[in-house]
């Protein structure tokens, strides 16, 4: 969801980015500017290609900016546009703290209906049709290249390719996730299981959850999600990772009532209700499972890599204390992932302004985000193996940075990194898809009884509703 997951992400995934930016100035963080002090129309430059000129004044708007709260994050946002504006010393940068909007797809929606996003606003991957749909956003292909965008050759086409539509580019991203299994290493200690060879198979992954389970205490082995839309991403994150669909090569048809399907959903009722294996409290949804693997009450579950960073900031857990391994089956991966779009209908000189912002906080490798020297100072986590939407040397240089600066056990994650899956980006009309496929997974997690025939044919039914009317 992170584009799938409604909580930092419109994690939602990504999942995960894009092209780098290199971006004008950040003024005065906080304060505004009047239109009239905007673009100076003698600095504007008719040729979307080129860099934006360091002598344009003009003030762009940019929400999900880091607030109050998070200081670390802020002080970094603040040092960032002073660093920018060296370069680019007449571009102000008006930063916007809506949490609510970059954190909550009704919010979101109501924004782009009422027009009313910033300049530069935060989307997540799966958004694209919907802001499209609003003409919410500009075709910036003609803006973004190896002059605005540096290291453009060695961003993941992949991570590009989530935000074109028809051969067009309307978005430069910031982040980017595939799904894996997340284990708690202590409870896989316990039970004689090696966590640095988590399991491969769902096979694997079924007897693994039956050991952890017998611990007792009220631990489960494995969790699943199954509502807030939560319980469908995952569903889907299964499908694709033993070769199925959720929807046709055509996004017009349901592709989930298969045998691959039907598998999907009587492995996890047999482990549910023939092993015991996955608690009796169901009906979970994002922040559930990391709270009880947090806790010790769980040993594995479907996650991307950032759940960690998020359990030890929030929750209070140990880096040390997990690890991960691809995605059982691993014939492809969930993925998706988070970007920023430009307001359709500004000025060039805006463009300009902002693929010049992007670029350095979010697409340069060793400045902005990817500073992870700074961030280990923050005291903020450096070594998650994700984001990382790099390729060549761009890779090399990071991967090294972040493991020079870790302030977690990298080595957890190896196998994660030594055995990449293929990611494959979310469904159509996810969000509504998920919503279906909650419904299965809830039938199976609490009903015993549970008809996995009519669960798949009702939810067939009910998404090529979806599909049909898009």
């Amino acid at each position: 969801m992170r584009s799938a997951r409604i909580r930092r992400a419109r994690r939602t995934v990504a999942a995960t980015l894009v092209s780098a930016l290199t971006l004008t100035a950040l003024a005065a963080c906080g304060t505004s500017s009047n239109d009239s002090d905007d673009e100076s129309g003698n600095n504007a430059s008719a040729d979307p290609s080129a860099p934006l000129d360091p002598k344009t004044k003009v003030t762009i708007t940019i929400d999900c900016m880091p607030p109050t709260a998070k200081a670390a994050e802020l002080k970094e946002w603040k040092e960032d546009v002073a660093e920018f504006n060296k370069t680019y010393p007449n571009v102000t940068i008006e930063g916007r703290s809506t949490p609510g909007q970059c954190l909550e797809p009704p919010r979101f929606t109501a924004m782009l209906k009422a027009k009313s996003q910033p300049d530069v606003f935060y989307t997540y991957f799966t958004d694209l049709p919907q802001v499209l749909d609003h003409d919410g956003a500009e075709d910036i292909t003609a803006y973004v290249n190896d002059q605005t965008v540096p290291l453009l050759k060695d961003i993941d086409p992949n991570v590009l390719g989530s935000l074109q539509h028809e051969g067009k580019l309307y978005g430069l991203p910031t982040s980017n996730y595939t799904m894996g299994l997340l284990i708690n290493r202590k409870l896989f200690k316990e039970a004689g299981l090696d966590p640095d060879n988590p399991p491969r198979t769902w096979e694997e992954v079924r007897t693994a959850a039956k050991k952890i389970a017998d611990l007792g205490d009220g631990i489960a082995g494995f969790g699943e999600y199954s509502a807030g839309n939560t319980g469908g991403w995952h569903f889907t994150a299964q499908m694709y990772s033993v070769g199925g669909d959720v929807v046709d090569a055509g996004g017009k048809k349901a592709a989930f009532n298969t045998d691959l399907g039907k598998q999907v959903a009587e492995n996890l009722h047999a482990m549910r209700w023939e092993d015991d294996s996955m608690g009796k409290t169901q009906l979970l949804k994002w922040g559930d499972l990391q709270k009880q693997i947090a806790t010790d009450k769980l040993g594995m579950f479907l996650a991307a890599p950032d759940d960690i960073a998020y359990m030890v900031q929030q929750l209070g857990a140990k880096y040390e204390n997990f690890g991960m391994g691809p995605i059982p089956g691993g014939k492809s991966t969930l993925a998706g992932g988070n970007n920023y779009m430009i307001k359709e209908g500004i000025s060039s000189d805006k463009i300009k302004a902002a693929i010049a912002w992007l670029n350095f906080k979010n697409l340069t490798v060793g400045k902005g985000q990817f500073e992870w020297e700074r961030t280990k100072a923050d005291k903020l986590p450096v070594g998650v193996p994700q984001p990382n939407f790099w390729l060549n040397e761009s890779k090399t240089k990071d991967d090294a940075a972040r493991a020079e600066h870790a302030t977690m056990p990298v080595a957890n994650f190896k196998t994660f990194m030594d055995n990449p899956v293929a990611g494959k980006a979310e469904p159509p009309k996810a969000q509504e898809v998920y919503k279906i496929l909650d419904n299965v997974m809830s039938g199976i997690l609490t009903n015993k009884d549970a008809d996995i025939d009519k669960l798949l044919d009702t939810a067939e039914s009910q998404v090529n509703q979806v599909l049909a009317n898009q």
